[in-house]
């Protein structure tokens, strides 16, 4: 029994897919679930083995074509883990807020205060449409080992 969250994270990734003129198959819908039941980020491979199992026959090309659209799309988050390459996770549309992430255990603590509304003093009178304010660090259980 997925949680209201998992459930709500599945909607939202199948609200984008729809939004974006994408047929709703049953492994994109796959991929929502295993996003859904994911907190943390997922490698391209971690997604594919857990696609392969009710999928042996899914590509990983297929999957990670897939990620990257969907990443795209504004579905989901990717981030760079210097040892772990590139991650993903799924976007939180519902409210907006921030990430703190650790680059040690890949643990995501967000936070809703947002630094955009202060006066930013940006250049070329710039409209901004859109931001994402991820910062980078070590958690504290990291840090006391």
């Amino acid at each position: 029994m997925a949680d209201s969250h998992g459930h709500d994270t599945v909607k939202q990734m199948i609200g984008v897919m729809t939004a974006n003129g994408w047929r709703i198959t049953e492994q994109r819908r796959e991929m929502a679930e295993i996003f859904s039941k994911s907190e943390g980020y997922l490698s391209p491979k971690d997604v594919y083995d857990q696609m392969a199992v009710a999928y042996p026959g899914v590509s990983f090309d297929t999957v990670y074509r897939n990620l990257r659209l969907l990443s795209e799309m504004g579905a989901l988050e990717q981030f760079y883990f210097m040892e772990g390459g590139l991650k993903f996770r799924a976007s939180c549309l519902d409210h907006h807020h921030h990430h703190l992430i650790c680059v040690n255990c890949e643990k995501t603590l967000t936070f809703e205060y947002c630094p955009m509304e202060q006066k930013l003093d940006l250049p070329g009178n710039f409209k901004i449409m859109n931001h994402r304010f991820e910062v980078f660090g070590v958690c504290e259980a990291c840090q006391k080992e």
